[in-house]
């Protein structure tokens, strides 16, 4: 069992209460209470700290005044203090510790923190916190160690080479942050026993093979055996598995990328 040492880097144990607030987690189900993503549940309570995503603060720089822990997220999270007085939550990229500043600028210098356009971001750079569509807040590249690269300007639009290795396109008017996601350490973790994911509210996952024929198509049989005669590996809906596409070919963004994630064959 490994676990990471957040007292070396965490300094207040308490969230600022001002941007704090009690939520319902779904657990996995639907607005009709119908299970649609499995193994999900119970866990620990959590008071969920409302992060800042949109950045829409410009020109005036801030200042960062703790780091916490945030256990709806794997990066660490930051406390930050603009100018004008007014405190939000932010993710903490690496390398920045308590009293370090950035800004929010079409012109800020190219340093870790600082956000600033697409378009003003040189070939080559590593950035988190990506816009899909302009003014739409941060969707890409926000768990813990996490970072995109910029490998190309086009016409107007951005290439970036995503975590998954998928190669797309964005508009070079969204905003990105320069640098990478702190708390790397997390996908090292070794969790040791089943009680902690428990914790974290994660539910058993059970082999289809184990099963009865009846509730998975890798059901059945007299001890253990292949998948038999499938053409491959299938979900307990009965669609195949592993290494396949399964992105609709109709999709609307289909047109922005340029390269297909690597998959499992």
């Amino acid at each position: 069992m490994t676990a990471i040492e957040y007292n070396k880097v965490v300094t207040v144990s308490e969230p600022h209460k001002a941007l704090t607030k009690g939520f319902k987690r779904s657990v996995g189900r639907n607005n009709a209470g119908r299970i649609t993503t499995r193994h999900k549940g119970s866990g620990h309570k959590r008071l969920y700290r409302d992060i800042d995503f949109v950045y829409n603060k410009h020109e005036i720089p801030a200042k960062i005044e703790t780091v916490e822990y945030d256990p709806n997220r794997s990066g660490l999270i930051s406390l930050v203090l603009y100018a004008d007085g007014e405190r939000r939550y932010h993710l903490l990229p690496q390398k920045m510790v308590v009293g370090d500043s950035f800004i929010v600028s079409p012109e800020a210098p190219l340093t870790v923190g600082n956000r600033l356009p697409l378009a003003k971001i040189p070939v080559g750079t590593y950035v988190y916190n990506v816009e899909i569509k302009v003014d739409g807040g941060a969707k890409l590249a926000r768990s813990a160690g996490s970072h995109i690269e910029v490998v190309a300007h086009d016409d107007g639009k951005v290439h970036l080479k995503m975590p998954s290795t998928e190669i797309r396109k964005v508009d070079e008017k969204c905003w990105a942050t320069i640098g990478e996601v702190s708390n790397e350490a997390f996908k090292l973790q070794n969790f040791g026993k089943a009680g902690r994911n428990r914790h974290r509210g994660i539910r058993p996952t059970v082999r289809g093979s184990a099963m009865n024929p009846v509730d998975h198509p890798h059901g059945g049989g007299e001890g253990k055996q292949g998948i038999g005669l499938r053409r491959g590996p299938k979900t307990r809906q009965g669609k195949l598995a592993y290494g396949v596409k399964t992105r609709k070919p109709k999709k609307y963004s289909k047109n922005m990328i340029v390269k297909r994630r690597k998959t499992k064959r």
